[in-house]
């Protein structure tokens, strides 16, 4: 999920969320930082190699960022929005100043989902511990499921409680949490610090106890999501794979499935953390197509991976996969055997959002997750309906996807023409990144004016947004009722307003 989507090699951030279509772009590889000798005193050159991100870093590793040296104090892979001076549980600054002269941070490559958020360690939070009410999941199977993305409890602080105090816990059947790496055809923890190491307080915990630093105690969103279990033991967790920055380690994984799929059940079952996961869920961003990089493990490589997952986890653990939306003929779904690996998963998360956005910067604006075709779509293809009704037409199961809502808008700038297949100059202003915003802030900054496609747009001075609206998210949960899905899924939970009116919204459109 972060995307360049369609067609062309999109700037951003890195692990985000699984997206709809995604084209080939530049490499993403992870590479390794290597710290070079200090200067002598007096020396004005470049002490130590620039901070960059989607590079490992090792505890000790010496870095430059903006004309002041830092060091490694957690080992971590690095992301856009982490640079040493905002996450000082990453790094801490060197003393004496710096002797470096000052380096840019390397270009972003665009993300499709909202960017990971300038991180720091997390503040108290001001709300209670809310009394716990449960209500049961929406009758009759269907699933509501979220994204947790393990970088919000930095820039954004959106921790596990807000699922809870948001009312949003009580809606919810499951919970994916992103993500986890995909290395060395192995699976691996994408963030120790966030996953299991950060101690949290009394104000941010879920049952509003602090974590301890007891030998062996389990602390970060893991132990969150233990304790949020125990509140509402209705909830699933399951651990995702992959995403659009780290879906190159699938290629090797995909040779040799079975080493893969023991990987990732060791992990999984790591005594620390066995009972938080009910499953595994694969965001491989493409089988056989290009996402962030060029896939060519050939069409049977995705349905051997989902084998060997379900052959070693079995029948009474969830095995599921974030899949392409791309409903063109000749594209990405026709690309891998989604209809062959379906007997194996649980059910399919279909990326149905994301279809358009300014890495197309001079337009046509177009809604970036349209339920339903149009006049003037800019590309055939690309909308919700096509790709469900393409993957039923393979042969898999309705019951086994799940429909698509992100929790954010896509814009431009520059825009004059308020109808949809306007003009544009480029990205409208974001929080977090160009072109992308939050829900729970275009809600006010600027409001829906009409709708296309089964969902909403807006256009606010020169700015042009498409986003789903709670009404929106009322058709689309029609849609996924009257076709037989098994539910929906969201992008991600901190795109919300603070009162859950998105989740809200599906929950109540599922009954």
């Amino acid at each position: 999920m972060r995307k360049i989507l369609l067609g062309s090699v999109i700037a951003g951030a890195a692990l985000l969320a699984p997206l709809a279509i995604g084209t080939a772009s530049a490499t993403g590889a992870t590479t390794t930082a290597a710290a070079v000798a200090a200067p002598k005193t007096g020396v004005v050159t470049l002490a130590y190699a620039a901070w960059a991100p989607n590079t490992w870093y090792a505890v000790g590793a010496r870095v430059t960022y903006g004309g002041k040296d830092y060091e490694c104090i957690q080992a971590h892979t690095s992301l856009t929005g982490w640079e040493p001076p905002n996450v000082p549980a990453l790094w801490k600054l060197l003393p004496g100043g710096s002797t470096s002269s000052p380096s840019p941070s390397a270009t972003p490559t665009r993300s499709p989902s909202p960017s990971p958020s300038p991180s720091r360690t997390p503040s108290p939070s001001p709300s209670a511990t809310p009394t716990v009410t449960p209500t049961p999941p929406p009758p009759g199977g269907k699933k509501v499921l979220g994204y947790f993305a393990d970088w919000g409890v930095y820039g954004r602080q959106y921790f596990v409680k807000n699922i809870v105090t948001s009312g949003s816990a009580a809606k919810l059947t499951h919970i994916n949490y992103a993500f986890g790496n995909v290395t060395n055809g192995q699976c691996a923890i994408g963030d120790s610090y966030a996953d299991y190491d950060m101690a949290y307080t009394t104000a941010n915990s879920v049952d509003g106890k602090a974590d301890t630093w007891d030998a062996g105690a389990l602390r970060g969103a893991f132990n969150q999501l233990r304790k949020l279990k125990a509140q509402y033991p209705n909830i699933k967790v399951i651990y995702s794979f992959g995403g659009w920055t780290w879906s190159g380690g699938f290629a090797q994984a995909a040779a040799n499935p079975t080493a893969f799929a023991n990987s990732c059940y060791n992990l999984l079952k790591d005594p620390r953390w066995a009972d938080v996961f009910d499953g595994i869920d694969i965001d491989w961003e493409y089988p056989n197509a290009c996402g962030l990089s060029c896939d060519s493990s050939g069409a049977a490589a995705f349905k051997n991976l989902m084998a060997a997952l379900r052959a070693r986890f079995g029948a009474g653990y969830l095995v599921t996969a974030a899949i392409t939306a791309d409903g063109t003929n000749g594209g990405k779904i026709d690309a891998a055997d989604y209809a062959g690996a379906a007997q194996y998963v649980d059910w399919y998360n279909v990326m149905t959002y994301d279809y358009f956005g300014a890495w197309a910067a001079q337009g046509p604006t177009a809604p970036h997750s349209p339920l339903t075709s149009y006049s003037g779509i800019p590309t055939a293809g690309f909308y919700s309906d096509a790709a469900v009704q393409k993957l039923r037409s393979k042969g898999v199961p309705a019951a086994k996807l799940l429909l698509g809502i992100g929790f954010y808008g896509r814009g431009w700038t520059g825009v004059t023409q308020s109808a949809p297949g306007g003009t544009a100059t480029g990205a409208a202003p974001g929080t977090y990144e160009a072109g992308i915003e939050d829900y729970k802030v275009l809600r006010n900054s600027c409001p829906a004016t009409g709708t296309v496609a089964g969902t909403a747009y807006a256009k606010c001075g020169s700015n042009w947004w498409s986003y789903d609206t709670p009404a929106t998210i009322g058709g689309k949960m029609t849609y996924a009722k009257n076709q037989g899905l098994g539910g929906a899924f969201f992008w991600e939970f901190s795109g919300d307003t603070a009162d859950g009116e998105l989740i809200t919204a599906m929950s109540n459109g599922l009954r």
